[in-house]
């Protein structure tokens, strides 16, 4: 098969084409370029997209990682010659199924390719799985290891024992697998299965012995339950009896209660004939209390009356005298005082000396007679002087001692106090009158009162007859009150009262009515669930079925069992027989493909790995020309193992796909400059047969190209 054109709309590529040729062709690009969306595109468009793969953690299923960036439908075109034949391949977006829609027909007339579909165009163009294809000839670098797959071991020993592809050592493998399976696989084999139901039928068998024992229990549990029941009903029967004598008894009492209250009531109603009724028994009761709480009032605001006021005191230096008299003797008496406390005395004094003076002026000029007489009144006014004064002084102490102070206002002030205490004195006799009298027209209306509600009683005397009159319409109305109630519990117990016959035999039991009650509800209640129970047991035991059948149909199962025990253990025989015949066919195709690799590998290293080996989980193991022993691929550098993988890889593609395209993207990228050379010669020798199309995204490859 060769490929002529692809056309995408996948990842990156928005309808981008890429057009290849017969032979070699060297695709270099940068990163991010597309190259890896191409590979994974020719992938898809010749196996389809895996659609129920999930996203984890670590990955993107193809159809979320390669989603047209644009947003558009995912689509893509291939063009190839297939046995010589032009023929162009369109996938597309159905509904939700990217690349769902398949289309396969001749590029020139149109024509569809009636033997290729959706399902087997790659395997069909390709001649490979899926599988085998992606370790052959599709080669990435980093999957550059081959690893274990059925399809592509199954394909290798077909190969090497039969040289065609025809699998019936795999198909025979997988047929014994089948059959195992089905004869014991999980709990969907027909050995589990049988088991299954021997198991069911032993529970079954189980199950209904112990239905038969619980089913006989349960009838016996019943039987008693019955008989208690009826010993309680007995019970009960004797307890309502008796109940029914002591209403009987309650209903005479009653009924003799009731005939004396209505006997008392005929008596009360008798001897409170003549009395008010209750309303003016209240109005009169609640008149007196009014007026002896304004009796005691009265005699409360006459015990809280102020004593009558006292005269004021006169005092001594106001004796005889009126207020007003009072107060113009101490200003008459302090004007008195100012005119005693002057200095007339003195100018008397003065005067006579100055007569003295004068009668020694006179004398001593030898006037005798005027001298004389000048000092005869000089005497005479010194005598006045000190007569004078000492009238002053006794005149002012009698003053001082009236008062009993030497100063004059203090004179007005006690006659001040005096008039504001006869003042007060008058104000508090008016206010003394007044509440008398306003006291005593109380006690005039109090007693008028009196008149008209007691008469001549006293209000203790008129308040006990009234009281007895209250007490006395008080029992009339208890009376009635207990005549009603008497009639209503007599002719309640009366309707209550029940008549029942005596119990059917003889009753022993000692509970009360209630006791007797609650355990004769609880064996109802349990004689109800014994009865489900019964029910249940039947029932369950007609869905097992008969003992005899069950018996029957464990027999036949058991015997079923151990002929597929028989069965399976020839089948376990045969596959182990098959294993063996596998394992021969692995060690058998190994050498094979080594010796290609081996071919393979001593190019792509200049000569330096001449020794290799392949195990049958597809390890490698090599050895350079001066080892002696043989490494795992792991013991090489990155580059030396990417070789060695290619090598293996070459040699299985040229075994498994000689009709498919080698595809290799940047499997050269660890590739020294020497051995690069040595693989793009190897390359350009397997395009002479193959179409072989290499992605990188250095320049070593087109530079050693020219």
């Amino acid at each position: 098969m060769i490929l002529y054109s692809m056309t995408a709309t996948f990842g990156k590529l928005e309808h981008q084409t890429l057009t290849l040729e017969p032979g070699l062709n060297v695709i270099q690009a940068p990163n991010e370029w597309g190259k890896s969306t191409w590979c994974a595109f020719l992938l898809a468009m010749l196996y389809g997209l895996d659609t129920r793969a999930k996203a984890t953690r670590t990955s993107l299923p193809e159809k979320e990682r390669y989603a047209p960036w644009s947003g558009s439908p995912m689509s893509g075109r291939v063009e190839l010659n297939w046995k010589g034949r032009d023929i162009t391949i369109e996938r597309s977006t159905r509904g939700r199924v990217p690349l769902g829609e398949f289309r396969a027909y001749e590029t020139e007339s149109g024509l569809p390719v009636m033997e290729l579909n959706a399902g087997n165009c790659g395997q069909l163009l390709l001649g490979v799985e899926r599988s085998v294809f992606q370790r052959a000839g599709f080669i990435r670098q980093a999957d550059l290891p081959v690893t274990q797959d059925d399809d592509l071991r199954r394909r290798l020993n077909a190969l090497v024992t039969t040289g065609d592809e025809s699998g019936d050592a795999a198909r025979l493998e997988k047929g014994l697998r089948e059959l195992k399976n089905r004869c014991r696989y999980n709990r969907t084999g027909l050995l589990p299965q049988a088991m299954q139901q021997r198991e069911s039928l032993q529970q079954t068998l189980a199950e209904l012995s112990d239905l038969q024992t619980r089913l006989e229990q349960t009838e016996k549990e019943l039987k008693e339950n019955d008989a208690l029941q009826a010993s309680l009903s007995n019970h009960l029967d004797a307890l309502a009896y008796g109940q029914a004598q002591a209403d009987a008894q309650k209903v005479a009492l009653a009924q003799s209660n009731c005939r004396r209250a209505e006997e008392r009531l005929a008596q009360l109603e008798e001897s409170c004939a003549h009395l008010p009724d209750g309303e003016e028994i209240e109005a009169q009761l609640s008149r007196l209390s009014d007026h002896r709480q304004r009796l005691e009032d009265v005699q409360q605001h006459q015990q809280s009356l102020p004593l009558p006021p006292e005269r004021p005191l006169t005092p001594t230096c106001f004796l005889g005298l009126t207020p007003e008299q009072a107060i113009e003797q101490a200003e008459a008496d302090s004007r008195t005082a100012q005119r005693l406390s002057g200095l007339g005395w003195a100018l008397l004094l003065t005067l006579g000396m100055l007569f003295f003076a004068a009668a020694g002026v006179l004398l001593w000029l030898g006037w005798t007679l005027p001298g004389a007489l000048c000092a005869f009144a000089g005497f005479l006014l010194a005598a006045l002087s000190i007569f004078t004064k000492a009238r002053n002084r006794r005149r002012q102490r009698e003053l001082y001692d009236r008062y009993g102070s030497h100063s004059p206002a203090v004179w007005q002030r006690f006659a001040d106090d005096y008039a504001l205490a006869w003042e007060e004195y008058h104000r508090q006799q008016e206010a003394y009158s007044e509440s008398r009298e306003a006291l005593t027209d109380l006690h005039r209306e109090l007693r008028q009162q009196h008149q008209s509600l007691c008469g001549q009683k006293s209000v203790e005397q008129c308040t006990q007859e009234w009281e007895s009159c209250r007490r006395s319409r008080r029992e009339l109305e208890d009376a009635r009150l207990e005549a009603k109630r008497c009639r209503r519990e007599y002719e309640n117990l009366k309707a209550m009262a029940r008549t029942t016959q005596p119990p059917a035999r003889e009753d022993q039991r000692r509970e009360t009515a209630d006791e007797a009650d609650a355990l004769l509800r609880g064996l109802e209640q349990q004689e109800g669930l014994l009865r489900g129970k019964l029910g249940q047991y039947r029932g369950r035991m007609e869905a097992l079925g008969s003992m005899e059948a069950l018996q029957t149909q464990l027999e036949q199962v058991e015997g079923r069992i151990r002929d597929l025990e028989r069965y399976e253990a020839a089948l376990t025989l045969a596959q182990q027989t098959a294993a063996q015949a596998s394992e021969e066919l692995q060690r058998r195709f190994s050498p094979r493909i080594s010796k290609g690799a081996q071919t393979l590998l001593s190019r792509l290293t200049l000569g330096k790995y001449n020794r290799l080996t392949l195990a049958a989980d597809f390890s490698l193991q090599a050895g350079a020309q001066q080892e002696n022993t043989l490494r795992s691929a792991l013991w090489r550098s990155d580059g030396t193992m990417d070789q060695l993988y290619l090598a293996l890889r070459l040699s299985v593609a040229r075994e498994l796909t000689p009709e498919a395209p080698l595809i290799l993207d940047d499997a050269l990228v660890r590739f020294d400059e020497q051995r690069l050379e040595a693989a793009m010669e190897l390359l350009q020798e397997y395009a002479q047969t193959h179409q072989v199309i290499l992605f990188t995204c250095q320049k070593r490859e087109t530079a050693l190209l020219k």
